[in-house]
């Protein structure tokens, strides 16, 4: 079978490249490490990275008025970042209101040990910080 890294580029369509570009460099501290403009101007991709891990996140805007987000529509569900311990969630919540972003708060649901935070970018993608049990 051929071989893949392991590693995994994070593509999302947005309706603004330089909204999305800054709101997630606020949340996550990512870094603008390109762009793609076409020739009438219009700024069609930036490429982002967070520093500390190296996760890269690509945005693009294909320049039509796209669909509001829907998890429910066949395609991606939701985003998760996985975060290494309980307590870092509730540093993310704190985080998320300084930064006035809409979230569920900590969520411990009763099916499983995990916990979450659920939340929402400029373009209603589901995002989600998220907690594994060690239990499990």
């Amino acid at each position: 079978m051929p071989e893949i890294t392991g590693q995994t580029i994070v593509i999302l369509t947005v309706s603004n490249v330089i909204r999305s570009a800054t709101w997630y460099g606020d949340l996550l501290g990512m870094e603008e490490r390109g762009r793609y403009v076409r020739p009438g101007g219009h700024i069609e991709q930036v490429f982002l990275v967070e520093p500390r891990t190296g996760l890269p996140l690509c945005l693009v805007d294909h320049a039509r008025d796209p669909d509001a987000f829907d998890e429910r529509r066949v395609g991606l569900d939701h985003l998760e970042f996985l975060v290494a311990n309980r307590s870092d969630l509730d540093a993310w919540a704190a985080q998320l209101d300084e930064l006035a972003i809409t979230h569920s708060g900590v969520k411990e649901p009763p099916y499983t040990s995990n916990a979450m935070i659920t939340f929402r970018d400029p373009d209603n993608i589901q995002l989600e910080f998220f907690w594994r049990s060690p239990n499990l």
